[in-house]
């Protein structure tokens, strides 16, 4: 088994309290084009993606062109999928050490893990395009449900630092067409059904206007109002968990308190966890660090919602629209 594999595993047993060990592995992963090759022939990048190779940057993809979903398969899927949205400000997407471990860690416990490979404002796109992707991916993850063993009524979204951004907002804003339909695929609902964000960056408005997802997204002249994702909240924005440290020296640990505030308001099952320290960009956590709780109190949270294996809660409310 490889290393990288091996080093998941031991982090999923940690995660589940040891029981990791039984659980089915990665069978495989594939390659999900999100758009038509002449949308790809438009790109204002050139030449081949970047990964970086060093810092913070190691393993952080950027100059995207083809946005894609990258599958991770588990041999027994329990019928759940998440859009895995990495972080990076816009400018990259921490795919190395952030999206593709918890895709891994996903995949080993039954879940149907899809990693978004978005398109950068940084590399010219204009700022919508990285939303466009995120609508664009639940949809096709929903058109091909049946062949990946994914229920169409579990599809979630996880996003961190600035994917959190694009996770909130593609979990708010589903009822918004951010490009004209293509195919029967965009027939379908962009809403997913449940999401978690995890140190996100919510909010573009003072006082949490600071971050590079806020510059990189100015370009658009309405951006703040457009991408500040507690702007967004309805009764109709699914269950949503957030977890963030207090200490966090990039998105502010207000980011998700105002988040967790709207989703309250509007009366959306939400659970919140503050971890006294951790900074950001933890990803899955190191092993002992408070932070590493995160990836067992999310699947427990999911699991309490009918998600990841778990049983559907009894009575539940059907989803309603507020535009109160």
């Amino acid at each position: 088994m490889p290393r990288g594999l091996l080093r998941i595993v031991a982090l999923v047993a940690l995660c589940l309290g040891g029981t990791a060990a039984a659980e089915p592995l990665v069978s495989s992963s594939s390659i999900l084009p999100l758009w038509p090759q002449s949308m790809v022939e438009q790109a204002p990048t050139r030449g081949p993606e970047h990964v970086g190779r060093s810092g913070k940057g190691n393993g952080a993809v950027s100059n995207i062109s083809n946005a894609r979903l990258e599958i991770y398969r588990p041999e027994h899927p329990d019928g759940t999928a998440v859009v895995i949205m990495g972080g990076g400000g816009y400018f990259r997407i921490q795919i190395g050490n952030e999206a593709q471990p918890a895709a891994q860690w996903l995949a080993a416990i039954g879940v149907t893990a899809a990693v978004l490979y978005y398109r950068l404002p940084a590399d010219g796109w204009p700022a919508v395009a990285p939303f466009q992707d995120g609508q664009r991916a639940v949809r096709l993850l929903r058109a091909h449900a049946a062949e990946y063993g994914v229920d169409p009524a579990k599809i979630g979204v996880l996003g961190m630092s600035a994917g959190g951004n694009l996770a909130a907002i593609t979990a708010t804003r589903f009822d918004q067409r951010f490009y004209p339909p293509l195919d029967a695929a965009d027939q379908l609902s962009p809403r997913p059904d449940f999401a978690g964000l995890v140190y996100p960056v919510i909010s573009l408005q003072p006082p949490y206007d600071g971050t590079r997802s806020r510059r990189e997204l100015g370009t658009q002249g309405d951006a703040v109002q457009a991408y500040s994702a507690e702007l967004h909240v309805s009764g109709a924005t699914p269950p949503t968990f957030l977890a963030h440290a207090a200490d966090d020296p990039i998105a502010a640990v207000g980011q998700s308190l105002v988040m967790f505030g709207a989703l309250r308001a509007k009366s959306v099952p939400a659970e919140l966890h503050v971890f006294e320290n951790g900074g950001h960009g933890w990803g899955l956590g190191q092993p002992g660090s408070l932070v590493s709780a995160w990836p067992r109190l999310f699947a427990a949270w999911a699991r309490s919602h009918g998600f990841m294996g778990g049983a559907a809660p009894p009575q539940a409310a059907p989803h309603q629209r507020d535009d109160d």
